[in-house]
């Protein structure tokens, strides 16, 4: 009996290190997606337009204290999905000081396009931005078709409108 009791103590005991073994990789999962996402937002400095010849561009300059790039973030991922196939790719450009604002901000806004981390502010200077969020919409000949500052939830369908017309789909 003695024997019986000591092996299901052991039994008990190697449950709980193989439980405390799955928190311990949850918690390096976890903490590999963080470092994801920092990844992604520090290739700003490696951006340039020239990689995107030929496809109509959507530069979006935005800030993690910005109220309107909250409703642009989900109108900004449902134009990737509905308009990637036809050339369309959108380069959200964040100008926070601190990396770590701009991650909390997209851990609550995740973004289905790609995010570059302005962190000298070279981008912001070079496209003269002014305002939060400014949105510079890029030809496939790389000339500025149209920009607009600020993000307006009833100009939606205005936005939209651009797009199609600078990817020559029918309005």
């Amino acid at each position: 009996m003695g024997a019986m009791m000591t092996r299901s103590l052991n039994d008990v005991s190697n449950q709980t290190k193989h439980r405390r073994t799955g928190y311990v990789w949850l918690g390096a999962i976890v903490m590999f997606a963080g470092l994801l996402q920092v990844s992604l937002a520090r290739a700003a400095t490696e951006f340039t337009l020239d990689d995107y010849a030929g496809k109509v561009v959507l530069i979006d300059f935005w800030a993690s204290w910005c109220g309107p790039c909250r409703q642009s973030f989900p109108w900004m991922n449902a134009m990737q999905t509905k308009y990637s196939d036809a050339g369309l790719v959108i380069v959200a450009v964040n100008v926070d000081n601190d990396l770590a604002d701009a991650n909390r901000f997209l851990n609550d806004f995740p973004a289905k396009f790609q995010v570059h981390f302005d962190d000298d502010k070279s981008l912001a200077r070079q496209y003269e931005v002014v305002a939060m969020p400014s949105s510079f919409l890029i030809g496939r000949d790389g000339q500025v078709v149209k920009k607009h500052m600020g993000f307006k939830v009833l100009k939606q369908d205005e936005y939209e409108s651009a797009i199609r017309a600078a990817l020559d789909l029918e309005n």
